[in-house]
């Protein structure tokens, strides 16, 4: 067995910030404006800073119902997120629609690839949960994103419809094709940094890889399929 992986000094860890300042500057050169990324930075840092002890509590917790929180929390947070970028504030159709591709998905993972016991188990629950919902999330904003822009140049539903899931997809599909190839995804790097069979560790990526695919997709699907009838301003067509 490898060593375990070592903790990153701070002073290291600050050089990662280099390539992040240098996107922020050309931002600002080009007068697009930096103040978003930098927000969403400094947020990452405090939320990833907080996690850290929020985590310790949760991985060490035996109720069911402190779980099922801590899901529902991530649920709602990721509907209200996905919305950001999008004109037309849907929250009910983003929350069903990351509710029944995510929640699916990571119940037949948990329960039907590693049915680990317990079922909250939160070390196991919390991590594959946040993956899912996050792909989810990202899968109804781009869909959104674009089926809006379509409709506004008055886009057949069906041909605007077609036109978003396929960008919505774009992401995770070019992830597929460059999985192995091009880059190895975070669980997989994890898993042989700390001395994991590559084996082993490709048949867990092979697993993130369905889990991120399926769940993008449903959600996409669902939010389109549910936006149909709405027009901008909210009103049944």
């Amino acid at each position: 067995m490898k060593d375990p992986i070592q903790a990153i000094p701070l002073e290291n860890l600050a050089i990662a910030f280099l390539p992040v300042a240098v996107v922020v500057v050309v931002l600002y050169r080009w007068s697009i404006g930096g103040r978003t990324p930098l927000y969403a930075v400094a947020r990452m840092l405090v939320q990833l800073l907080l996690i850290g002890y929020v985590l310790a509590f949760i991985f060490e917790t035996d109720n069911s119902l402190v779980v099922l929180s801590v899901l529902t929390g991530m649920l709602l947070i990721a509907s209200w997120i996905a919305l950001r970028p999008l004109k037309e504030k849907h929250f009910s159709k983003a929350l069903g629609a990351i509710g029944l591709g995510g929640v699916t998905t990571l119940v037949l993972i948990t329960r039907g690839v590693m049915d680990f016991e317990p079922w909250y188990d939160p070390q196991k629950m919390i991590p594959l949960a946040g993956m899912i919902f996050a792909a989810s999330m990202n899968a109804v904003s781009l869909a959104g994103e674009r089926f809006y822009a379509e409709a506004d140049r008055s886009v057949p539903y069906d041909e605007a419809r077609r036109t978003a899931l396929s960008a919505a997809l774009i992401p995770i599909t070019n992830t597929l094709f460059a999985v192995g190839l091009v880059s190895l995804p975070g669980m997989m790097t994890g898993q042989i940094l700390s001395g994991v069979d590559p084996l082993i560790a490709a048949r867990y990526q092979i697993m993130v890889m369905c889990m991120l695919f399926g769940s993008s997709g449903i959600s996409a699907a669902c939010y389109l399929a549910w936006v149909r009838n709405t027009d901008r301003d909210g009103q049944a067509l």
